[in-house]
């Protein structure tokens, strides 16, 4: 434990934002299962479900729990795996 009053209040400030971080990856990896169920289910209506997906991916990459290469990466794959099923 720190004795130094800067660095407790650093470990507060740092176990807050690591909640929130945590929060919102579990967040944008629930919004992904779902779109995988969607998918799973019927194709053709996983395109609502892509919407909600993408967007969870990009409020996570505007606050810098993941970086923005790798939302666009998770983004792009989502929507090929959506192409994909829909031309089955």
């Amino acid at each position: 434990m720190p004795n130094i009053k800067s660095a407790k209040k650093r470990v507060k400030v740092s176990e807050k934002k690591n909640l929130r971080n945590r929060m919102v990856k579990s967040g944008m990896r629930t919004a992904v299962k779902k779109f995988v169920v969607a998918l799973e289910a019927d194709p053709k209506t996983a395109n609502a479900q892509l919407t909600a997906t993408t967007s969870a991916i990009d409020k996570a990459a505007a606050k810098g729990v993941i970086h923005k290469n790798a939302a666009n990466r998770k983004k792009a794959r989502l929507a090929k795996q959506l192409s994909k099923a829909a031309a089955m």
